[in-house]
């Protein structure tokens, strides 16, 4: 049997491509497991004349990688990196090859018959977490790191990756720690009268989950930060939304004809705005409509307005509303004020007093001569900021840790009736250690191989 065979598949030597795939001047494949320098020395020959097995650990050579024939199938620099000072733990060599698609997989086909196999999705950040290099949150940080869609969130997965969130639920570790070692020592004094620890138990349970709910109540904006701010620009037919939109992106992106109904679907495009990434959507006209493609349009212009962060509301001013559209608007108004953006559009024709729909400020624009749209962006930046002004913590949490955060926070509310007139603290610390399950599984320390795989197989797999 081979040597490869007997190796667990967490130490065999993988490789992948870590930059993304396309046109450019280099392009890096990592090898990292047991026989990674000594892979990559079989497939090597180095400037110096050296073996890359036979250098100093943490330095670069130049030299050439080389088929099995040692004809040159790319000069290249190697980054030598022996273990356990490495991402993953294991041995690595980092290779920075000319970027084109034929030296790449020619690199890596040599490799992989050399002994190396191709690395599963997250497979090195795996190891690492593995390795105890980092715990889950830090490895979830370097994936939100990659995908990060403003600047905030990049902040905050740096900050994460740093070990902030980690820091913070070790200190609600150690408070519930507290509590249980109360509870326990609690045994000991079962016959004292005068010692009831109770109250304390009480006290810190309460005390975190307040702490618990305050993050938990920033979390949709929190997927704001992470995934970018969606704004949806709704009106009637012919209101001048397409416009508007392709004035906003500065590009001819949507159809404008003054053909009413244009638009029978929801169109996006992405810019990004003041280190923001911003989906603009483009939907169907509001309207009575009779075709069923167009009603379908208009059932996605409603569920676009549910999912925006930011509503523009536009009204087309050179004309007076219907009874229909009148209703429609103030549906909407009533439904999501807080998060609309009042636009009068077409105000280079003229303005129409009566579609004034309740107290609001409207920003008067024309998408044809530019008129305001400055206004109206100052007006989106202010909304964003505002969205994001409620995030003070310096990380932001994923679904996994959203949930693991609420099963805990319903965990202590259960404890505190426990903790009236003659408590069972065997009970007590029963429930104490079931909520500590909860922490242990946030940072990795009994998380699953189901968990596990399904945490990393959203990763890349160049990471």
């Amino acid at each position: 049997m081979s040597n490869k065979k007997l190796l667990h598949e967490d130490y065999e030597t993988i490789i992948a491509q870590c930059t993304p795939t396309g046109s450019g001047a280099i392009a890096l494949i990592r090898m990292s497991g047991v026989d990674a320098i000594k892979i990559a020395s079989q497939i090597s020959r180095l400037s110096s004349g050296k073996l890359l097995s036979d250098c100093k650990t943490h330095t670069i050579e130049y030299g050439h990688v080389v088929d099995k024939n040692n004809n040159t199938i790319d000069q290249v620099l190697f980054l030598l990196m022996h273990a356990p000072k490495t991402f993953t733990g294991h041995n690595t060599v980092e290779i920075t090859c000319h970027n084109n698609p034929f030296i790449i997989q020619n690199i890596i086909d040599r490799a992989i018959k050399s002994g190396a196999r191709l690395a599963q999705n997250g497979e090195f950040t795996k190891r690492a977490f593995l390795n105890q290099k980092i715990d889950l949150v830090q490895a979830e940080a370097i994936h939100e790191l990659i995908h990060s869609q403003t600047q905030t969130a990049l902040k905050s997965s740096l900050a994460q990756l740093e070990g902030s969130l980690s820091s913070w639920i070790t200190n609600i570790e150690q408070d519930i720690l507290k509590a249980f070692s109360l509870s326990e020592s609690s045994f000991e004094f079962i016959e004292d009268e005068d010692v009831e620890f109770g109250p304390q138990i009480k006290d810190i349970l309460e005390k975190n989950i307040d702490i618990i709910k305050e993050l938990k109540n920033t979390f949709n904006t929190q997927k704001q930060i992470r995934e970018g701010i969606r704004i949806a620009i709704i009106g009637s037919v012919n209101a001048g939304k397409s416009s508007l939109f392709n004035t906003l992106l500065k590009q001819q992106r949507a159809i404008v004809t003054n053909i009413a109904g244009t638009t029978r679907d929801s169109i996006e495009a992405s810019i990004i705005r003041n280190d923001n990434f911003i989906t603009l959507v483009d939907t169907a006209g509001l309207r009575q409509a009779d075709n069923i493609v167009e009603k379908e349009g208009i059932t996605r212009s409603f569920d676009e307005a549910k999912k925006a962060d930011i509503i523009i509301l536009v009204f087309d001013v050179s004309r007076e509303l219907t009874g229909e559209e009148r209703e429609v608007y103030q549906n909407l108004i009533d439904q999501y004020k807080n998060k609309i953006i009042f636009v009068h559009n077409k105000a280079d024709i003229k303005l129409n007093e009566k579609n004034l729909l309740g107290n609001y400020t409207p920003i008067e624009i024309s998408s044809i001569n530019n008129k305001n749209i400055n206004i109206l962006e100052n007006k989106i930046d202010t909304k964003i900021a505002k969205l994001f002004s409620h995030i003070e913590s310096p990380f932001l949490l994923n679904q996994r840790q959203y949930n693991l955060l609420t099963g805990l926070k319903n965990k202590l509310e259960e404890i505190i009736p426990l903790l009236k007139q003659e408590i069972d603290y065997e009970i007590v610390s029963y429930h104490l250690k079931d909520a500590l399950s909860y922490l242990s599984e946030f940072t990795g320390k009994t998380v699953s191989e189901k968990s596990m795989d399904l945490i990393f197989k959203q990763f890349c797999i160049g990471k």
